[in-house]
């Protein structure tokens, strides 16, 4: 479940968890305003994920604002 934090500069962020094919893969933190694509942006630039999805074809990313992010591969 996201997690929301204040910010340095008094804006909040939430960690967003990013499962790969329904395993968790990593934990992005976003701005608690951040539009879908944002979230989708972020959860595709982590490292940890960036490494599962290395050479599979990317079918799809599901984003659910302020819950997680899931990315479909083959």
């Amino acid at each position: 479940m996201a997690e929301v934090r204040p910010g340095a500069r008094g804006e909040d962020e939430i960690e967003i968890p990013v499962q790969v094919n329904g395993k968790l893969r990593g934990l992005v933190v976003v701005p608690a305003a951040a539009t879908e694509d944002q979230i989708k942006e972020a959860a595709l630039a982590d490292e940890k994920v960036r490494a599962a999805i290395a050479g599979k074809q990317l079918v799809k990313v599901i984003a659910v604002p302020k819950k997680l992010v899931n990315i479909v591969v083959r």
